[in-house]
């Protein structure tokens, strides 16, 4: 009888678990809402979260750090120097991305995540990312969508040879993770510092001053 009780009470706590983690996913991870897209000419967030990163590089091929978790390197096709922006997305965070700025997507580069060293943490973790790069008026913008360690699924909505509108959905990310963006430095003027807090398709990421 008291192993019953015991058995009873276990698979209560299990199912109250598995209820209250479906209604998290269900009403907070899987929110999505409303976003009031500012007009004019400015690049907007691709993510909801935190700005860890912003860094100008000039190199053709640039190099993402993902904390501890690993790296990622993408070809970004640009000339002169650009910035590189990543943004942090926690689980609490609206998991949808964003186009940053109008355009069309002239590539999708998806590439799956690996253990090459279990031995050396430091690296050696190449995480599933997915390249999107568009062709826009202010010249090539790519976004990256970084899938995290725990659950590596990314979500792409665009095809190539698809326009997009500043602010459009473009994808997400289960469980979020990272998304990095690399936009032309020249003619722009960055409105956003690191540990700011931005919301995807509203957030002003830069002005455009050409």
């Amino acid at each position: 009888m008291v192993v019953l009780i015991v058995l009873g009470w276990i698979l209560g706590i299990f199912l109250l678990l598995g209820t209250l983690f479906f209604l998290f996913y269900r009403f907070v991870f899987l929110r999505d809402p409303e976003r009031n897209i500012p007009p004019g000419n400015v690049v907007v967030s691709p993510a909801d979260g935190k700005i860890i990163q912003i860094t100008e590089i000039s190199a053709k091929t640039a190099q993402v750090r993902k904390g501890w978790l690993g790296k990622v390197l993408i070809s970004p096709l640009f000339n002169g120097h650009c910035y590189l922006i990543s943004i942090f997305m926690s689980p609490l965070d609206v998991h949808i991305n964003r186009a940053p700025v109008g355009g069309n997507a002239a590539s999708i580069k998806y590439n799956r995540g690996s253990f090459f060293n279990a031995g050396n943490l430091e690296g050696s973790f190449s995480n599933e990312n997915n390249q999107i790069l568009f062709h826009t008026a202010i010249g090539n913008v790519l976004v990256v969508q970084i899938a995290g360690f725990l659950a590596r699924r990314i979500e792409c909505w665009v095809k190539i040879n698809q326009k997009v509108n500043k602010g459009e959905k473009i994808g997400m990310i289960n469980l979020g993770s990272q998304v990095s963006m690399l936009v032309p430095k020249r003619g722009l003027r960055l409105n956003v510092s690191i540990g700011e807090r931005v919301k995807g398709g509203e957030s002003v990421i830069a002005h455009v001053v050409r």
